[in-house]
């Protein structure tokens, strides 16, 4: 049996993200669901006269030339010396297209390191200074923990959470089979019929917030459903930053009047 659901998948050469979700709805019963991030679908590409337009790394500077190493180099000035030459090109390295690279890990002189360094984690408060430095913690995922992501008591409507929330990333919960099609179903109805998301969160309770995976960003997450006839469409709009009016602003018109 074919279970109708509404899809948005991109015409993208990328493969699609799949992970498991245990979510609970509203009234406390809890599936495994798939949660499905697709690729952005592609966007403009530069051309000139038809051919797309690429781009290329190049050598800018030989190794010595910069113009600290040729300040010691001439003692200080060295405007004449660049007017009589071109000491500060190697013609045999500049220009040179740039195709596999390594990243290197660099010290505070510049020299390349031959061991990774000991990573501190740096506490700030919110006027940036420092107020703790402490070893860095392993952070698990938890979406497909034994206790559920659960819904919260936090509803809003749609036009509300865009304007009060930064979206970073949002992913499709999807059906596995037709008890969890009839799970989802209704929780979409739900929350379409009030034109409003529901604040989701991992951990007792839902007072966590989500990681998809070790070490991953923390995100908020607000859940919303579309239904059109027998088909639905689940999206768990994922957040890690509030939008904030800067204090002694106030609101324009617009946002009042709305």
């Amino acid at each position: 049996m074919t279970m109708p659901m509404m899809t948005s998948i991109s015409r993208c050469s990328r493969p699609m993200t799949v992970q498991r979700i245990h979510l609970a709805n509203s009234s406390g019963r809890d599936a495994t669901l798939l949660a499905v991030s697709t690729s952005p679908k592609p966007g403009h590409r530069p051309a000139k006269d038809g051919t797309v337009v690429t781009f290329r790394r190049y050598v800018a500077s030989g190794e010595g030339l910069s113009d600290a190493h040729l300040q010691s180099r001439f003692g200080g000035v060295y405007d004449e010396q660049l007017i009589e030459g071109d000491p500060e090109i190697d013609f045999e390295v500049v220009g040179r297209f740039i195709t596999d690279s390594q990243s290197i890990l660099m010290g505070s002189g510049g020299e390349p390191l031959y061991c990774a360094p000991e990573v501190v984690e740096v506490v700030l408060a919110p006027d940036g200074t420092e107020t703790d430095r402490k070893a860095p913690t392993d952070t698990p995922a938890n979406i497909n923990d034994a206790i559920p992501v659960s819904w919260t008591s936090r509803t809003m409507k749609k036009k509300d959470m865009v304007r009060r929330f930064a979206v970073r990333r949002t992913v499709q919960l999807r059906h596995v089979d037709g008890v969890t099609f009839d799970f989802n179903y209704a929780m979409a109805k739900e929350l379409h019929e009030t034109d409003s998301v529901i604040l989701v969160g991992a951990g007792q309770g839902g007072k966590g917030p989500l990681v998809f995976q070790l070490n991953g960003t923390p995100y908020r997450g607000f859940l919303e459903g579309r239904v059109d006839g027998e088909r639905y469409q689940l999206l768990l709009h994922l957040s890690n930053m509030e939008l904030k009016r800067p204090p002694g602003k106030k609101a324009d018109e617009s946002e009042v009047q709305s």
